[in-house]
C-alpha cells in the first residue's frame, strides 16, 4: 500500500489546525515551530496503522509512545470499556471499597509477576493512572518502608543518566535527560545519578563488556559510599532504557548491580513502564534482563494505552513492612481519585487476557530474529554507527564517523531530520537524545507488515544519504 501524499493543513480561519494552535499547548513540542508548521492531526487508527485527517496512512513504528502494543481500534478493548461504562462507570478504592475489575486485574498481575529480590515473590498491586504517578508512588513507598524500619534518613534515590522515569516532580528528577529538567529547577536534590550501562558510548578503549559491567557496579558503589549508605533508599532502573536511546545493558549487569545494592541495604525498583508486557520477548523486561527487583512499576501496554492505568507491584517484605507502618499510623495515607478506576481496570484486564489468548509474546519471539536482522541492516548506511535490539524494541544511532564513533554536531538534529523523511515514506518513528531513532512497533505486527515497514525506512534513508553526507 502506497500512502497518498499528505495535504498541508491550513493555519488560518476556523480549521482544526488553527484552533489547535490557538488553544492547545502540546507536551514535548517547540511552540514557535508548531505555530509555523501547524500540528499533524491524526484521525483514526487500525491495527498497526494510524491515519491523519487527510486520510494518509502511516505505520506507527513507535506504538504511539511505546504503548499501543495490541494495535489500534481493537474491538475487544472497546467492548470491555463500553460494558464497564454501562455497569459502573466510576468508583474509588478508598476506605476499603473496590470494584470487580480491580480485584481481577490485581490477581492477574501478581500471578504473572516476575521473580522478586532475595527469592521473595510479588504479593500486592497498587493502582495509579500513569507511569509518572507509579514511579512517584514507588518513591513514596520507599520512604515509607525505610521510615518503618527506623531508617527515615534513607531517602536519597539513585537513577541512571539518560534514564526516563516520568515528568512529575519526583519522577522528572529521576529522568536524567536535559529536556525534562532544564528550566524546571530539577532535579530535586535528593536524587543522584549513576553510570548509564551503554557499552557502545561509555565503554573505555580496550575495555571488555565484562570489565565495563564491573566498572558500572563500582561507580554505583562509589556513589553510594560518597553519599552515605545510611542515606540511600533505592535505585530505580529500566531493564532496557527506552526514551534515553534504547540502551540494552551488557550480560550480567543487573547481577552485579544487585550485589552492590544488597551490600548497602538499598532497594531496587524496576521501571517496566516501557518493557513490561512482552516488549523484550518475555512478559517482563525483568525476566529478560534478570533484574529481580523489590518493587516494579508498569503502565503503557498494561491497557495497550487505551485508557490510563498503571501499577506498582511490591514484594512480600515491602508490603508487610508498609502494612505494619500503616497499622501503627492508622492509615496508609496515599492514593488517587482514579486508582483502580473500574473502566480502566476492565480494559487493562481484557488487554492482558488478549495477550494470553492470542499468544502475543509468542508472536514477539517468532518475529524477534527478523526484527533484529532488519534493525541490524541499518548499519549499511555510512551514517549509522550502531544498531541494537531485543524482542521488539530497537534503535539505530547516527555517527558522522562510525569507525571512531564521532557524533554529528547536535545542532544539525540529524535524527530528527531523518525521522521527517521516514514519515514522508509512511512510517512514524521518533528521534531520541543522542541522535538515535527508536523502533517499537505494535506487538501484533505480522511478518509482511514488519518487512514493509522496514523497507520504507531503508528507502527513506537512501533518500536521506545525500543530506547526511552534507552534514559530516
Amino acid at each position: 500500500m502506497s500512502p497518498d501524499d499528505a495535504k498541508t493543513s491550513p493555519l488560518s480561519g476556523n480549521s482544526p489546525a488553527s484552533r489547535d494552535i490557538a488553544f492547545h499547548m502540546h507536551p514535548y513540542t517547540n511552540p514557535s515551530m508548531l505555530a509555523d508548521a501547524g500540528p499533524h492531526i491524526m484521525a483514526k487508527g487500525s491495527g498497526v496503522f494510524v491515519h491523519d485527517d487527510t486520510g494518509k496512512p502511516f505505520y506507527e513504528g513507535m506504538s504511539g509512545l511505546w504503548c499501543t502494543s495490541l494495535g489500534f481500534s481493537e474491538p475487544e478493548l472497546v467492548k470491555a470499556a463500553i460494558d464497564q461504562f454501562n455497569q459502573l462507570p466510576f468508583y474509588h478504592s478508598f476506605a476499603g471499597k473496590t470494584v470487580g475489575p480491580a480485584i481481577d486485574l490485581a490477581e492477574h498481575l501478581i500471578n504473572i509477576a516476575p521473580p522478586a529480590a532475595n527469592g521473595s515473590s510479588f504479593s500486592k498491586a497498587f493502582f495509579c493512572s500513569s507511569g509518572s504517578e507509579a514511579n512517584d508512588t514507588a518513591m513514596k513507598m520507599v520512604w515509607y518502608y525505610q521510615a518503618a524500619r527506623g531508617k527515615p534518613e534513607k531517602r536519597k534515590i539513585i537513577s541512571r543518566r539518560r534514564g526516563y522515569h516520568g515528568v512529575t516532580m519526583a519522577a522528572a528528577s529521576m529522568t536524567a535527560l536535559a529536556y525534562a529538567q532544564n528550566g524546571f529547577g530539577l532535579p530535586l536534590d535528593f536524587v543522584k545519578h549513576t553510570t548509564t550501562p551503554d557499552y557502545y558510548n561509555e565503554g573505555h578503549d580496550g575495555e571488555s563488556e565484562a570489565e565495563f559491567t564491573a566498572r558500572c557496579a563500582t561507580e554505583l558503589e562509589e556513589l553510594i559510599i560518597e553519599e552515605g549508605p545510611e542515606t540511600v533508599g533505592a535505585l530505580f532502573a529500566e531493564p532496557v532504557m527506552g526514551a534515553g536511546g534504547v540502551i540494552i545493558p551488557p550480560a550480567g549487569y543487573f547481577a552485579a548491580i544487585r550485589e552492590v545494592l544488597e551490600r548497602h541495604d538499598v532497594l531496587l525498583v524496576a521501571d517496566e513502564v516501557i518493557c513490561g508486557f512482552g516488549r523484550t520477548g518475555e512478559m517482563w523486561g525483568s525476566q529478560t534482563m534478570d533484574v529481580r527487583p523489590d518493587m516494579l512499576t508498569c503502565a503503557k501496554a498494561l491497557s495497550s494505552a487505551y485508557l490510563p492505568i498503571s501499577a506498582v507491584l511490591m514484594s512480600d517484605r515491602i508490603y508487610n513492612t508498609l502494612a505494619a507502618q500503616a497499622e501503627a499510623l492508622g492509615i496508609f495515607g496515599h492514593g488517587y481519585t482514579y486508582s483502580a478506576h473500574p473502566v480502566c481496570a476492565a480494559v487493562a484486564l481484557r488487554a492482558q487476557q488478549l495477550m494470553q489468548e492470542r499468544d502475543i509474546i509468542g508472536n514477539v519471539k517468532r518475529l524477534a530474529p527478523r526484527f533484529a536482522e532488519r534493525v541490524s541492516r541499518m548499519d549499511r548506511f555510512p551514517f549509522i554507527g550502531n544498531t541494537r535490539s531485543v524482542g521488539m524494541i530497537g534503535a539505530m544511532e547516527f555517527s558522522s564517523d562510525p569507525d571512531s564513533k564521532v557524533k554529528f554536531d547536535p545542532a544539525h538534529k540529524i535524527a530528527a531530520r531523518a525521522v521527517a523523511v521516514i514519515q514522508e515514506h509512511g512510517v512514524i518513528l521518533r528521534a531520541l537524545p543522542g541522535d538515535i531513532i527508536g523502533f517499537c512497533p505494535p506487538l501484533v505486527i505480522n511478518g509482511d507488515e514488519l518487512d514493509d515497514m522496514f523497507d520504507r525506512v531503508e528507502a527513506a534513508l537512501d533518500d536521506f544519504t545525500a543530506t547526511a553526507e552534507s552534514l559530516r
